[in-house]
């Protein structure tokens, strides 16, 4: 039924979105889908050449469109939210296609990426800036914004459609022209955002997506002389390789980038509530959440109901097709994906762990093909064994008891990681001294995510510099300018 209108919203023939048109590539990479490993389509292979194209149409467009004024590109952006809204269902039946999650989490990307136009297109009549008292009468000081220029943005496979408008929509309601280089696994979503700018009137050149490897592409991207700002959301060690290629030109980077939050149940806490919490925070998007529930500390004297009302929330989980109303978890996005949970998944039952539900041969018949991990949830994992230290991005539950609050805070803190963290707990006191000790960037105390728009979404440690949404993550795509006036003469 959405077939038809998927297909008009992507190039007829591997092509790159440059300058407002599309650009044909001679090589191309299929796009499969990870549910059946099925080809998809064909998407242009894009490399340093291909950057070039990007970031000089870039150039090209940029000053034009930053002297428009804040108010005419937050106009152009309440047309892109029109653009989404009139195709939402078939935006998210292709996030199905491509990526896997089931249809009711795609609509809900629909609704997180509209979110985001809805919060930036009312940024039109914002504050720009700052008068300053100086020390001398006759004269004034200002501090005004200004866009960068040249916006790379290198966005992952988890959430394609969400991340593409979370770097775009503020980048250039600043003032920047962008390029967007899509992950290899789901370049989709955002070559169909590509055609919804150019419905929506953006001018050429200011929203530029590029397709291709991270390695080449990519790569050429953040070193090209003109571009002005980096960000990323990724891997940590995709962050850490973009930190040194930019590094020589002294640009800015924003780099969003793995997690391994610890999931805390204090003795006080409603236990239901936080099983079912502790199970929707680990399995959405099939555990491919940066800020999911990586690791579950429990008291010790609640662990065992906790244990057992978590099993029941994991039981009643429905694992399969994607596309189907009722399904719960999808397969993984990839075959080294899947590959990779399965080797932490091993590794942890070598360790000493048990499995108290799901495992690695708990699979529905019928899933001979696709990517697919089985819900699980592990018991007995030793404090110091490696599922807890390493970021696994699948749907493996570990569960480890604790007895003292100081002892938790250590066994949190002890992680290279820093994005995210969860609190349960009835007591006011605790719940704050929790807050106060756990390095991370944001905390959530008797809640789980998604981040909210006008908070700011950044790690600490390994997890990242910069960040995401509100005032603060707006913040990264402008710069100041300081005036020194005297009046006097």
């Amino acid at each position: 039924m959405y077939q038809d209108l998927i297909q008009a919203l992507l190039p007829r023939e591997p092509a790159h979105y440059i300058g407002g048109t599309w650009q044909p590539s001679v090589e191309s990479s299929e796009v499969l889908n990870p549910a059946t490993e099925a080809r998809i389509g064909l998407v242009a292979e894009g490399d340093a050449s291909t950057a070039e194209q990007a970031v000089v149409a870039a150039v090209n467009a940029q000053k034009a469109w930053a002297r428009l004024g804040l108010a005419a590109r937050a106009d152009h952006l309440q047309r892109l939210l029109e653009q989404v809204q009139e195709n939402a269902e078939a935006l998210a039946r292709l996030l199905v296609t491509e990526q896997g999650k089931p249809i009711k989490e795609a609509r809900a990307e629909v609704q997180m990426a509209l979110t985001m136009l809805r919060y930036h297109a009312g940024l039109g009549f914002r504050q720009t800036g700052q008068v300053m008292a100086s020390g001398t009468p006759g004269r004034t000081i200002s501090i005004r914004e200004e866009p960068y220029g040249v916006v790379a943005a290198i966005i992952p496979w988890n959430f394609p459609l969400a991340m593409f408008l979370r770097k775009v929509a503020p980048a250039i309601v600043a003032g920047n022209a962008i390029v967007v280089k899509p992950s290899e696994n789901t370049p989709l979503s955002s070559l169909a955002m590509a055609t919804l700018c150019q419905r929506a009137g953006i001018p050429a050149g200011v929203v530029n997506v590029v397709t291709g490897p991270g390695k080449t592409l990519g790569d050429a991207l953040v070193r090209h002389p003109q571009t002005h700002l980096v960000t990323m959301t990724g891997s940590t060690r995709a962050g850490m390789q973009i930190l040194h290629a930019a590094a020589d030109k002294i640009v800015p980077v924003s780099l969003e980038l793995g997690g391994k939050a610890p999931f805390i149940v204090m003795a006080d806490a409603d236990i239901e509530r936080a099983a079912k919490d502790a199970v929707a925070s680990r399995m959405t998007n099939c555990g491919q959440v940066c800020i999911a529930n990586e690791r579950t500390y429990v008291h010790s004297s609640v662990h065992d109901r906790f244990v057992e009302a978590v099993v029941r929330e994991v039981k009643q989980l429905q694992l399969g097709d994607p596309q189907a109303e009722g399904t719960d978890i999808g397969p993984k996005v990839s075959a080294a994906e899947r590959d990779s949970v399965n080797q932490h998944l091993k590794r942890a039952l070598e360790q000493g762990a048990h499995v108290a539900a799901g495992g690695p041969q708990a699979l529905p018949s019928g899933l001979g093909q696709g990517y697919w991990v089985a819900p699980t949830v592990l018991t007995g994992v030793a404090s110091d064994a490696d599922i807890l230290a390493a970021e696994v991005f699948g749907p493996i539950l570990p569960i480890v008891a604790f007895e003292s609050e100081q002892q938790v805070i250590d066994l949190a803190n002890a992680s290279e990681y820093g994005l995210s963290a969860y609190v349960y707990t009835r007591d006011l006191g605790a719940a704050n001294r929790l807050v106060d000790a756990l390095e991370s960037g944001e905390v959530y105390v008797n809640r789980i995510g998604p981040e909210e728009i006008n908070g700011f979404h950044a790690g600490w440690k390994r997890s990242g510099l910069g960040g995401d949404d509100g005032e603060q993550g707006y913040r990264t795509y402008v710069r100041t300018k300081v005036t020194y006036l005297d009046y006097t003469h």
